[in-house]
């Protein structure tokens, strides 16, 4: 009669106690906390090494080795810079022109996607895919069509030609559109329509309420890529009481013969104050947007 040898019992695994789960859950949060603020710092460097920059003289840049803290010379790039160019009058423009735009793109593009994204008529899909192809030529082709356009109604020179043409884009539309697919509800507006709603009341009251945090995305987008726009503002603005803060700028290469890089890292820095104070504005706004989204 056959006999079966006995075979020894598997341990089983040794579950690890609640004291190592700790100490291991604490070790990969110091590491993550750890590698997000040394992304922090790498990605503030550039604007430390500007504000640096600000304080010194051209010598003092380029000196070795190079110096990491302020210098005493920003009062006088300070100086030489409004001694230079017309500073706070190319920023007004600038600010004229970056806000009037951002306004109008918010508007119309929040309008436009609204009705991409909750209305049915037709050619929709078509129209919408021949906005896309638009979004896809790049700005340089556009530039000189724009230009004959803009001198064609006589309005190169003035701040016209920098609104008028930048009030809608392809890019608004296609991100508020988007947004508005998921965040606005198809029974909100079929109860907003027994409420004797129409479009308009929809939109205002319904959609924009909604939205705010995608508004307050685009609105920051907006505002930087004008208040950084170079290439358009410097062709259309023949006048030089308009040009734009950032074209006044560039006035500085070589303003006093060669170039002073203390007085121009001086324009540059002063040129981000406005831009940090949008994005800290918008970033609260999408902030306290969510929270409400997520108390709800």
């Amino acid at each position: 009669m056959a006999t079966t040898e006995a075979r020894p019992a598997e341990a089983e695994p040794v579950k690890p106690t609640k004291p190592k789960l700790i100490e291991g859950t604490r070790r990969r949060g110091i590491a993550l906390h750890a590698s997000l603020i040394a992304g922090v710092l790498l990605s503030a460097f550039p604007f430390y090494w500007a504000v640096i920059m600000s304080t010194h003289t051209s010598t003092e840049i380029f000196s070795y080795p190079p110096k990491l803290l302020p210098g005493s010379h920003f009062d006088d790039n300070v100086s030489k810079l409004f001694e230079s160019i017309d500073f706070f009058g190319s920023m007004f423009n600038s600010l004229l022109v970056a806000t009037t735009v951002t306004f109008l793109v918010l508007f119309f593009d929040s309008l436009a996607a609204f009705v991409f994204a909750k209305f049915q008529f037709p050619g929709r899909r078509w129209l919408f895919a021949l906005m896309m192809a638009i979004f896809m030529v790049p700005a340089q082709l556009q530039a000189i069509p724009q230009f004959v356009i803009m001198a064609n109604l006589g309005w190169i020179g003035s701040m016209t030609s920098l609104i008028v043409p930048a009030a809608a884009n392809a890019f608004g539309i296609f991100w508020m559109r988007q947004y508005m697919k998921s965040a606005i509800h198809d029974e909100l507006l079929d109860a907003s329509k027994l409420d004797g709603a129409g479009f308009m009341r929809q939109y205002w009251h319904v959609a924009l309420p909604v939205v705010r945090p995608g508004l307050a995305f685009l609105g920051i987008f907006t505002f930087m890529s004008q208040w950084n726009d170079y290439a358009w503002p410097l062709i259309a603005l023949t006048n030089p009481d308009n040009v734009t803060l950032q074209v006044a700028l560039s006035q500085l290469n070589g303003v006093h013969g060669t170039t002073d890089y203390g007085m121009v890292m001086t324009g540059a820095v002063l040129a981000l104050v406005p831009l940090l104070i949008v994005f800290a504005i918008g970033a609260k706004q999408i902030i306290a947007d969510l929270g409400k989204g997520a108390i709800r």
